[in-house]
């Protein structure tokens, strides 16, 4: 069955929820990226929430989290709660667009090496593989120690991996 959605911006009363949301999806609210320290649940961002019923609560279903410094926006976090109904696109499509109005000039991301499923779904949507830094994973460790060894399919966690998607001039 086939979900109905909506995307709408993270708001401050949405701040206990994306906290509680990172801490089951990502272990902590704290991100790590190219050896800076974020508190994602206090970044800018969207919810995919289901469409309900008129009398029921909407229920969320995804979140993504950006940081934008300068002309580059950072997209931090992003899950879907439901695979393969377009919540992913969806959202990596609100931060696309809020990094547009921004008059950013690139989209990047950063994911790591044992995480096939992200490299698979960024390239479909046009983003390039712009550097691999090796044993980045040890620097992050010291900063953020519950990043675990071993990640996706057993594979060891070492590499950083950027990928990037140039924006459009407004």
């Amino acid at each position: 069955m086939e979900e109905t959605f909506s995307i709408r911006p993270t708001e401050r009363a949405d701040r206990n929820w994306v906290a509680h949301f990172l801490d089951e999806h990502w272990g902590s609210t704290r991100i790590v990226s190219r050896g800076k320290d974020y508190l994602a649940h206090l970044l800018p961002g969207f919810i995919a929430v289901r469409d309900e019923g008129e009398n029921e609560e909407p229920k969320p279903i995804g979140l993504a989290t950006y940081n934008i410094e300068g002309d580059q926006c950072e997209l931090m976090t992003i899950n879907s709660l439901v695979k393969h109904q377009g919540v992913g696109t969806a959202l990596l499509d609100a931060v696309k667009a809020a990094a547009t109005e921004a008059e950013c000039k690139r989209l990047w991301v950063i994911t790591t090496n044992d995480n096939l499923d992200a490299l698979r779904f960024y390239q479909k949507r046009g983003f390039r593989l712009v550097a691999v830094h090796p044993n980045a994973l040890d620097a992050s460790r010291r900063m953020k120690p519950e990043i675990p060894l071993f990640g996706h399919y057993g594979i060891p966690l070492r590499d950083e991996i950027e990928l990037e998607i140039k924006l459009p001039a407004r």
